[in-house]
């Protein structure tokens, strides 16, 4: 093909929707332009891609960015730096911010803060409340919308809806995918004595197997009855792999690489360090999420990138805060999982890529094909590298996987065309944009 493209990808094994093969990538006005063999074609900027894969641009569809008002934390600018560094080209952010993101207004102020500013392309779910249930038709189409979450359990405040009325005059609004934090807060409330003061260890006794089986139940019963589409997030049961198989027709799930990765057995080294919500829980959980990714349970892969200070993780349990970063080391752990033989390379790509993009209705992302947005995860599947805190792009400057040795690493990181980070350094300054969505 002879042509004149903006960049060239030569040489790199990519993976999409048909495959692998060794093919060049020729991008124009930030959209792929062509597949194939581009030796006779011209560009800007060629980029050397032999003995590397081009992945299609990662989606991380559940980060914590903490801004507004916890920006101590993390902010837009440093959680999206991390997401880039660990070669993903766009994420879904949260709404437990201060404002919680519940309006119009507060959705526009952080798309605001956003564009230009962040690494990658974003999106904010709205969190769904009981003032805000006969609005959300309205707030899940506003632009930068990823959709409406609900929290069942695990918050305070107006983003807490407990109860199965609550979560119903919400859902009877909704068009898109709801998302939920699936834990039954009346089952935690009852259960609180079971925290011991001091041992991490016991937090997956209190918020146990039970508290995330029975709220995901009620989630479904609402969901069938209001007629609405749902997607579970952070899935960390074995049971609820086994009920989920059986109701795809209404849910959608979610696995992250900590409860594919680490278990209860980890609390001994880590301490709070490992404390999440849900839990991470024993090994027979973490083979249960795992059998949800082989048998093609599981749709999508997000980090739930919630990031703390280690002040403030270093207070003594049940008072430190629940929450680890992840963004950053998403694509190294879940590359590793790859060259470990767990999963093949196609299935991560359909997790972490199409994944996002078939059940959130993403506009031009999530495949690599011609007039999809260039978004690209380049790979180097034969590095191997040790995670540190030290790499980490996070305000919060640490990561639960430090000192892990990994094979399969994110070499670069490409987002509309534009080389944002290349060998751990950026080199384009924050141009981040709003996920448009077909919905």
């Amino acid at each position: 093909m002879s042509t004149t493209f903006d960049l060239i990808l030569k040489g790199g094994t990519v993976v999409n929707h048909d495959g692998e093969g060794v093919r060049d990538v020729g991008i124009v006005a930030g959209r792929t332009h062509a597949l194939g063999d581009l030796s006779r074609a011209s560009a800007g900027e060629t980029i050397d891609c032999t003995g590397l894969h081009v992945l299609p641009g990662v989606v991380d569809s559940q980060v914590h960015f903490r801004e507004p008002g916890l920006e101590h934390k993390e902010d837009l600018e440093t959680g999206s730096r991390a997401a880039v560094l660990g070669g993903v080209t766009a994420v879904f952010e949260m709404p437990n911010t201060k404002p919680l993101t519940t309006s119009e207004a507060a959705l526009a102020d952080k798309v605001a803060r956003a564009t230009g500013r962040m690494h990658c392309d974003f999106a904010f779910w709205v969190g769904g409340t009981r003032d805000n249930a006969k609005d959300v038709a309205e707030l899940e189409r506003l632009p930068g919308a990823a959709g409406i979450k609900v929290f069942m359990g695990s918050s305070t405040g107006d983003l807490l809806v407990e109860d199965d009325d609550g979560v119903y005059s919400i859902l009877k609004n909704t068009r898109r995918r709801a998302a939920f934090h699936s834990e039954d807060e009346f089952r935690l409330r009852q259960r609180l004595g079971e925290r011991v003061p001091g041992d991490p260890a016991s937090h997956p006794v209190w918020r146990d197997e039970i508290a995330a089986l029975q709220c995901t139940e009620r989630l479904v019963a609402v969901a069938r009855r209001a007629r609405a589409r749902i997607h579970v997030l952070h899935i960390s049961t074995a049971e609820e792999i086994e009920f989920l198989e059986h109701h795809k027709d209404v849910a959608t799930c979610e696995a992250t690489p900590h409860h594919l990765t680490l278990t209860a057995d980890d609390y001994a080294r880590l301490g709070t360090l490992l404390q999440m919500n849900p839990p991470v829980r024993a090994g027979r959980h973490r083979d249960g999420v795992w059998r949800g990714i082989s048998d093609g349970i599981v749709d999508v892969l997000g980090s739930d990138h919630a990031p703390h200070t280690l002040e403030e993780k270093a207070k003594p349990y049940p008072d430190s805060p629940s929450g680890m970063t992840g963004v950053q080391t998403l694509v190294p752990v879940m590359l590793d999982h790859v060259n470990a033989g767990r999963l093949t390379l196609q299935r991560f790509v359909d997790l972490s890529s199409h994944g996002p993009n078939r059940i959130f209705g993403m506009a031009r992302k999530g495949r690599i094909a011609a007039g999809y947005d260039a978004d690209f995860t380049i790979v180097d599947l034969k590095r191997r590298e040790t995670i540190t805190n030290e790499q980490q792009g996070s305000k919060a400057g640490w990561t639960p996987h430090h000192g892990r040795e990994v094979t399969g690493w994110p070499v670069g990181t490409i987002v509309r065309g534009m080389r944002v980070m290349w060998d751990g350094e950026i080199v384009t300054a924050g141009r981040g944009r709003a996920v448009e969505f077909s919905e």
